[in-house]
């Protein structure tokens, strides 16, 4: 890790180099998709993620395997300021609700059959071991129960009114844990990963994360989150307002990472960044992973070849971002959870669009004239 005389985190060798990816297949993969028994673009965006996923594999015959959920979880000092319409409290009774099953990311994920796994890298919580979700009553039909991780990194982020969220080497364990899970899962050959996220007080972050990168006014980036109403927005407007100021004088991704972001944050970039490295799908769920992805694409421009935008969040600051990062989603449903359920919604397009590449006849095998 590198400090510079501003005292802002500089880009390490601990960040993974990404290849960008290859245009060499470009003319032979858009031919094999133009090929197929239908008119030319006629299956729209389904035409350009199959595109996208034989781009990054190199192949026409692309493969899926073991998708991948990976959600990051943190409490954020922020939220003791009423950022948010739920108390920080919440942060940890909803990782008990994943690991117990009930969440809609484990009804999502069980119905997609991804994998799914929570990580806890800043919970205010001490949580028992194994996990106390066995020693606690559980929902009437529990679902699908993830793997549940334990990187507790700190207890929640500093209040970032007063002082920095992170402290530099704090920044750095976070997007390492990412990374590291990343790492882990790939090396038993899954190449898609999604990332979700826990804590209240997030959007905060996320906001003030835009606003900083993309040099947007802080209202152009602020919402409600999990539902203020108007005098609340209002209120958490106006002391991020006073929280950018504090941090005036950051402007590296990872130094505005480290003083207005969050650990989950962190998080999602570094294991962005290191399912890039290994040439996977990223799926990029709403507005929290969304800001990670910013963060991240900012460090390792090559990240952008392999990110699926999943869906448009009801956030507010959302759609502007998107716009401003040139993506396009796959979906708009009016969600604003989290938790990386855009990412199960969306991911049977990107099974349709690669069985359409592999299965689907050309007019040659087929005997259809072409138009």
């Amino acid at each position: 890790m590198r400090i510079d005389n501003a005292g802002r985190l500089q880009q390490g060798h601990w960040i993974p180099d990404i290849e960008s990816v290859s245009s060499e297949l470009d003319v032979i993969i858009q031919h094999a998709i133009d090929q197929k028994t239908k008119p030319l673009g006629s299956l729209g965006r389904i035409e350009q993620v199959a595109a996208q996923i034989a781009r990054v594999q190199q192949t026409l015959k692309p493969r899926l395997n073991a998708p991948q959920l990976v959600i990051f979880a943190a409490d954020h000092g922020i939220a003791r300021h009423g950022v948010s319409a739920f108390p920080p409290a919440v942060s940890w009774q909803m990782v008990l609700n994943f690991i117990r099953g009930g969440a809609a990311i484990n009804v999502f994920c069980k119905t997609q059959n991804m994998s799914l796994q929570v990580v806890d890298v800043g919970i205010d919580h001490k949580f028992t071991a194994p996990t106390e979700a066995h020693t606690t009553s559980k929902p009437s039909a529990p679902t699908f129960s993830p793997v549940f991780v334990q990187k507790k990194i700190r207890m929640g982020t500093a209040d970032m009114l007063h002082q920095p969220a992170m402290t530099q080497a704090e920044c750095q364990q976070a997007f390492q844990v990412g990374q590291q899970q990343v790492r882990e899962l790939a090396a038993n050959d899954s190449n898609v990963f999604g990332f979700g996220d826990m804590g209240i007080g997030n959007t905060s972050a996320a906001a003030l994360l835009m606003s900083r990168l993309l040099e947007l006014p802080l209202e152009q980036c602020v919402g409600r989150g999990t539902g203020l109403d108007d005098e609340q927005l209002q209120a958490k407007l106006n002391l991020l307002t006073q929280v950018s100021q504090q941090h005036k004088d950051c402007s590296t991704p990872l130094g505005v990472m480290a003083a207005m972001g969050g650990l989950e944050i962190a998080a999602i970039a570094g294991g962005m960044l290191e399912a890039a490295k290994h040439r996977s799908v990223v799926l990029v769920d709403g507005f929290i992973a969304s800001a990670a992805y910013l963060v991240a694409v900012q460090m390792q421009p090559a990240l952008e070849d392999y990110a699926v935008f999943c869906h448009c969040s009801q956030e507010s600051g959302h759609r502007l971002m998107l716009q401003k990062l040139r993506a396009t989603p796959l979906l708009d449903l009016q969600l604003r959870l989290g938790e990386g359920t855009a990412c199960a919604l969306a991911y049977p397009l990107l099974t349709s669009a690669v069985a359409m590449l592999n299965e689907m006849a050309s007019f040659a095998d087929a005997g259809v004239s072409e138009g």
